[in-house]
């Protein structure tokens, strides 16, 4: 459970205890389906599943062979690349996750053990016209920002390799979490003769600074999950196997489901830490100001004052 232990009440057992929550103790496939009630279900082109489990969270998980084409059958091995139909079914779970009041954090993740993502179908890109891959660009970015503006915490669980595209997918991600030994991170697009243009070079510079994510992008070379944690790229890793790592995973976001967290306040942290940065600085503080004054009137802020004062558990509800 990597230090996350759902709160007792008043000294006593929870209602909604995580053992209680999974529907069979037995060790599952290597899907999410059945933690947490969970029921994965494709989205339109067949490229994305999503299921919300019983506490709230939403889980997107990519799903595609090499060529970026619906999975006919398991398979433990899915590169999941994204094609323009894999973007469109990422928007729409990202839309649908946003307007649905029961979810409060999302789980971004790929099928398999040995792949998050592979990034972008070259079969794809070198079939279409430039105008066409210009535009899969700008959908692709509006899609990542939309993930990254959406005021629930989003959280990718990396079960394998997440190579230039698929890098560019995790870090629109608020929290990065890799399963040991799984694979490794990159923007190799250096190889094809082109940029990360999905947000890469942006989102790189940003996280790990100006120089090191310059030399990682014009090398092309990858880098171990530890090499990625050590420049704050990846914010855990985790030892585990694949059904391990999903229930680990789950098990972890419930600390953000209610009642065990203030909802409106991970929201309002991510909009001070997502805008702020690209603000000067006085503007930022004023920023707080204003998110912090919004939740000053909010019934969870009186619930965890009140509860502090009180010496117990604060039980929040999003209000």
């Amino acid at each position: 459970m990597h230090g996350f232990k759902p709160h007792a009440k008043d000294g006593h057992r929870p209602s909604t205890w995580v053992s209680d929550l999974f529907i069979t103790p037995l060790r599952l496939g290597k899907n999410m389906s059945d933690l947490y009630g969970l029921k994965l279900e494709p989205m339109p082109n067949r490229l994305v599943n999503y299921g919300v489990t019983e506490n709230g969270i939403a889980v997107i998980e990519l799903t595609s062979d090499s060529a970026g084409a619906p999975l006919e059958g398991p398979n433990d091995r899915s590169p999941n690349t994204y094609t323009h139909g894999m973007m469109r079914d990422i928007d729409e779970a990202v839309v649908r996750a946003r307007f649905d009041d029961d979810v409060t954090c999302i789980v971004l993740t790929g099928n398999g053990a040995s792949f998050f993502s592979a990034g972008a179908s070259i079969q794809m890109l070198n079939s279409v016209t430039p105008g066409f891959k210009y535009n899969f660009c700008l959908h692709a970015n509006e899609t990542l920002s939309r993930l990254e503006q959406t005021p629930k915490l989003v959280v990718c669980a990396i079960n394998g390799h997440a190579v230039g595209g698929g890098l560019e997918i995790a870090m629109a991600a608020d929290i990065r979490i890799a399963r040991k030994n799984s694979g490794k991170v990159g923007l190799p697009e250096i190889n094809l003769g082109v940029l990360a243009g999905t947000g890469g070079t942006a989102r790189l510079t940003r996280l790990i600074g100006k120089a090191k994510a310059l030399e990682m992008m014009v090398t092309g070379e990858l880098m171990s999950f530890e090499d990625a944690h050590a420049c704050n790229l990846i914010n855990h890793i985790w030892e585990g196997d694949a059904d391990d790592f999903r229930r680990d995973i789950l098990d972890w976001c419930s600390q953000f489901t209610l009642p065990n967290k203030a909802v409106k306040a991970v929201g309002n942290i991510k909009r001070s830490c997502q805008t702020g940065p690209e603000i000067p600085f006085e503007y930022h503080l004023a920023l707080e100001r204003e998110l912090q004054a919004a939740l000053f009137n909010s019934d969870d802020a009186k619930e965890g004052i009140a509860a502090y004062v009180e010496k117990r558990v604060a039980n929040f509800t999003g209000q």
